[in-house]
């Protein structure tokens, strides 16, 4: 297991695997009636109790400096704003597409990371961003022209997803708090959140509505598992990949969502999407190269 926890390629996948499962998820709760701010919340609010309690059982809490500005920072850019967004833009451009939104982010982040020199990736880690970003234009050509009503605003709404998402990257690599742990961390980070995500849903709706959570059980609970492994090991795969690295989840996450939209969700894409998602894999296979390159 610590061989896979020190493993940057591995914990990559994962992680990605997990996000990306997040799309089709999300859209089946949307389905039955969950607000989209409401299942933000319980996201952060299950994963940051269960890596609460991996945190407790590893120590006593450790008292970084900052700490607490780094948590609440942290899950305003990374969960908040981007899972909002997420789960608003779902219904409207497909899960398979929003997975795509995770696709530029890592373009962004390595923009920013050589900009403020933090952690920049070498030569061949930007050709295999670069060769994903070609792969996410590629899909989003070919997906754009199937989204209905309303598309344009819905698209450059969900543009707004890798921007924040960026952001997010840089600031835990440069805001860390010394000595903190990654799960102590993920645990604090979520669960700052949920006073955000409970606002914008109370102050949606009017009211907390938790009668469509009693209709899936089942659905909670894979989200649970879900979002719960991908944060133990994003943490982790932040210390020690950093900023750009990290941001190739999206790469990975973009994948998988394509194929849980297809083959649990109905969702069709024409053939240029297909040849897309193959120019990501191999984007995929250069940074995961380059993380071992020096």
């Amino acid at each position: 297991m610590k061989k896979l926890y020190d493993n940057p390629s591995a914990l990559l996948i994962i992680t990605g695997v997990g996000l990306g499962l997040n799309f089709p998820l999300g859209k089946l709760a949307l389905a039955a009636g969950i607000s989209a701010p409401l299942w933000a919340a319980y996201i952060s609010l299950g994963a940051g109790i269960v890596l609460f309690v991996l945190a407790r059982a590893q120590g006593p809490f450790f008292a970084a400096p900052g700490i607490g500005r780094f948590s609440v920072i942290s899950g305003f850019l990374s969960y908040v704003m981007p899972n909002l967004l997420v789960y608003s833009v779902i219904p409207k451009i497909g899960s398979g597409f929003t997975g795509l939104m995770f696709a530029l982010s890592p373009v962004l982040t390595a923009l920013l990371s050589v900009i403020l020199n933090v952690r920049p990736p070498n030569r061949l880690g930007l050709i295999g961003i670069a060769l994903g970003l070609v792969g996410a234009i590629t899909i989003a050509l070919g997906r754009a022209g199937s989204v209905e009503g309303g598309g344009a605003f819905w698209l450059m709404l969900g543009f707004l997803i890798p921007c924040f998402l960026a952001v997010g990257n840089i600031y835990r690599t440069v805001g860390w708090p010394k000595g903190a742990t990654p799960v102590q961390l993920g645990s604090l980070t979520n669960l700052a959140a949920v006073p955000f995500l409970l606002a914008v849903s109370l102050a949606l709706a009017g009211k907390f509505d938790f009668e469509p959570f009693a209709k899936v059980p089942w659905l909670l609970l894979a989200q649970l598992v879900c979002s719960t492994l991908m944060l133990v090991m994003f943490f982790r795969l932040q210390q020690i990949g950093g900023p750009t690295y990290l941001s190739q989840i999206g790469y990975v996450g973009a994948g998988v969502g394509l194929f849980a939209g297809v083959a649990f969700l109905g969702e069709v894409y024409p053939i240029s999407v297909w040849l897309g998602g193959a120019i990501i894999v191999a984007g995929i296979a250069i940074s995961t190269w380059s993380a071992r390159s020096p």
